[in-house]
C-alpha cells in the first residue's frame, strides 16, 4: 500500500473508533481485550499516538515514558494525541528518519504503516466494546495487515523478542504451514537454533497457494481479526496436521500478545 492510501485509512478508521468511544459507557468492558474498559482503549491508544509521534519528533525513543496524566475524559485524550500524531506525519515525509522498533526500516513510513495497523485494531475494539456493528476493513488494508502480522510480529518478533515466545522454538516442528488469502500467501517455518544461534518463525511469500503440511485461510479481513485473536476460529478455514496447527496457534498467540 502507498503511504497515502495508508494515512486515508488511518483517518477513517480514527474516526470510527472515536464515534464508538463516544457512543460507549467509559466503564464498559472490551470483549477483545477484557482487562479493559473502553476508557482503558482510549487512554491506551492516545499513548500509542503520542509516542509515536515523540519517536519522530526526537528521532529517538522518549527517555520518560509514559507522558503525564491525560485528560480524564477520554475523548478529548484521543483528539489530543491524534492532532500530534497527524502533525508530525504532516511535517515529515515518509522517507524521513524516525526511531522505531523494526532495525531495517527506520523511517516515519514504518509508523504510517504500523498506526494505520494498530487503528483498525483497535477501532474494532471501541466498536466491540460501544455494542456497535464492526464496521468493515477494507480489502487492501487487510491484506497489509495480515502481511504485517506474520513477517513483522512472527517472522521479525521472534527474533527481537525471542523471550515472548517462551520455549515454543527450542524444539518446534520444522514443518511448513501455509497462510492464504485468496490474493496472496505466505509460508511460515518455526526454526530450530543451531548451537549459539536461537530458533525463529522463517516467513516467505509462498511459491504456490499451498507450500504446507497445515493450511488457513480465508478472506484477508477475518483472517486479520483471526490473528489478531478478534474472531473465531469459525471466521477462518484451518485444515492439515493438527499438532502443527495447535504450534503455529501457540506462536502467533505469542507474537500478538
Amino acid at each position: 500500500m502507498d503511504f497515502s492510501r495508508l494515512l486515508s485509512c488511518l483517518e477513517d478508521d480514527f474516526a470510527l473508533l472515536r464515534t464508538a468511544v463516544v457512543s460507549a459507557d467509559p466503564s464498559a468492558r472490551v470483549p477483545s481485550c477484557p482487562d479493559w474498559s473502553a476508557g482503558d482503549l482510549a487512554r491506551h491508544v492516545a499513548e500509542v499516538y503520542l509516542h509515536k509521534a515523540e519517536c519522530i519528533r526526537l528521532g529517538a525513543f522518549p527517555e520518560e515514558w509514559p507522558p503525564g496524566v491525560l485528560d480524564s475524559d477520554p475523548v478529548t485524550s484521543l483528539d489530543r494525541a491524534h492532532a500530534v500524531l497527524s502533525g508530525q506525519f504532516s511535517a515529515h515525509s515518509p522517507a524521513d528518519p524516525a526511531a522505531t522498533w523494526h532495525e531495517p526500516d527506520q523511517t516515519v513510513g514504518f509508523w504510517i504503516r504500523r498506526m494505520a495497523q494498530e487503528t483498525v485494531i483497535h477501532r474494532i475494539d471501541a466498536e466491540l466494546a460501544a455494542g456497535r456493528p464492526v464496521s468493515p476493513i477494507p480489502d487492501d488494508l487487510a491484506l497489509d495487515g495480515v502481511d504485517e502480522v506474520l513477517k513483522l510480529f512472527l517472522g521479525y518478533g521472534s527474533t527481537r523478542w525471542l523471550d515472548d515466545f517462551g520455549t515454543l522454538l527450542d524444539d518446534p516442528d520444522e514443518r511448513p504451514v501455509t497462510v492464504s488469502t485468496s490474493h496472496h500467501a505466505w509460508t511460515l517455518t518455526a526454526v530450530a537454533g543451531e548451537g549459539a544461534q536461537p530458533g525463529h518463525v522463517d516467513v516467505k511469500d509462498a511459491a504456490t497457494g499451498f507450500d504446507g503440511e497445515a493450511l488457513v485461510s480465508g478472506d484477508a479481513a477475518p483472517l486479520l481479526r483471526w490473528l489478531w485473536n478478534r474472531d473465531d476460529d469459525a471466521s477462518v478455514r484451518i485444515s492439515g496436521d493438527a499438532a502443527l496447527l495447535k504450534q503455529f496457534h501457540a506462536l502467533r498467540t505469542a507474537a500478538t500478545q
